[in-house]
């Protein structure tokens, strides 16, 4: 029996093509999933520095936390870094803070002075970090801070003398802490508060062993513009 090649093409059911599915938009992600910028860092760093100088974090407690600061991705992992403390809940806005952000201030490689035997110093109009390093051992290094440039409102000057000393000066109208100790030797900071609450703040650590630490404001040495580092 012959087929009627025709009819059978009459009977083809039509191939109608699927749509494609529409794309589904990724959901918004909740608030500790979000991605943290570079101003979210900058706060939580502040919070960190302000705690160290209050004495509310040790020095190492203090560069885990920053390091972790500035690996974080999410403002989620921020939060927990500053639950703790006093400031975690609530922060100005990055733009009412008197000095400018610097998201590499805080991981930047601190300044070492270091003297053996000998001495060393750092005086005169120089860039001051927001941290620095002096070690003192059968010798003595001199801080001027009198003339610096402060970029950051808080600099840590993290201080070892063995059997040697350490001499710190600063302006007259910035705000001077300590969280140093001494184990058979001295470590004396003559700290103040500014009165201008936007000053920077110069916090002396370290341990003195049968050596010493010295901090003090020299008189008549002013920080000219407490905003503005150049």
């Amino acid at each position: 029996m012959s087929v009627d090649e025709s009819s059978l093409e009459k009977r083809r059911v039509p191939l109608t093509k699927t749509p494609a599915a529409a794309p589904v938009a990724p959901a918004a992600p909740a608030g500790s999933a979000l991605r943290a910028s570079d101003a979210d860092r900058d706060r939580m760093a502040d919070i960190l520095r302000e705690a160290l100088a209050e004495g509310r974090l040790t020095p190492d407690e203090h560069a885990d936390r920053v390091d972790a600061v500035y690996r974080a991705r999410t403002v989620g992992e921020l939060e927990p870094l500053v639950r703790d403390l006093p400031a975690g809940a609530a922060r100005p806005a990055a733009a009412h803070r008197p000095f400018p952000a610097d998201p590499y201030a805080a991981t930047a490689p601190a300044e070492n002075l270091i003297a053996v035997f000998g001495g060393a110093g750092r005086r005169g109009r120089w860039r001051a970090g927001a941290r620095l390093n002096a070690f003192a051992l059968f010798g003595g290094v001199e801080i001027d801070l009198t003339e610096a440039l402060f970029e950051q409102r808080t600099v840590v000057v993290n201080s070892w003398a063995l059997f040697g000393g350490v001499e710190i000066k600063v302006p007259e109208n910035v705000s001077l802490r300590c969280t140093g100790t001494g184990v058979f030797g001295g470590f004396d900071v003559d700290g103040h508060e500014s009165p201008d609450e936007g000053a920077p703040v110069v916090v002396v650590t370290g341990w003195a062993l049968f050596g010493g630490v010295v901090a003090k404001a020299r008189p008549g040495k002013r920080v000219k513009d407490l905003r503005a580092a150049g």
